[in-house]
């Protein structure tokens, strides 16, 4: 019997993809303020290694836990939930 591990997974907007095989991922979450109540968002950017998908700036992408690939690099883009839309030029 073969049990997989389930890993952590987060969605999140790419920010960057100047390096090779590196993109930079924006998560935001929202929670509320202690005292106000009020939603407030709060981001985190996580560098995540490209293999075979090829996502661009402003796609939103799923990552998931990896084993490290480098000193900040622990995340692995899964897949492409939304491609983005460029308007004008």
């Amino acid at each position: 019997m073969v049990k997989e591990r389930k890993r952590q997974t987060l969605v999140g907007e790419v920010i960057s993809t100047k390096m090779e095989k590196t993109v930079n991922v924006r998560v935001t979450r929202e929670l509320p303020h202690p005292v106000y109540h009020k939603r407030v968002k709060r981001y985190k950017n996580y560098l995540a290694h490209v293999a075979s998908i090829s996502p661009e700036e402003g796609d939103i992408v799923k990552i998931v836990s990896i084993r490290p690939k480098s000193k900040n690099k622990s995340w692995q883009v899964s897949q492409v939930i939304r491609k983005s839309v460029k308007l004008g030029r």
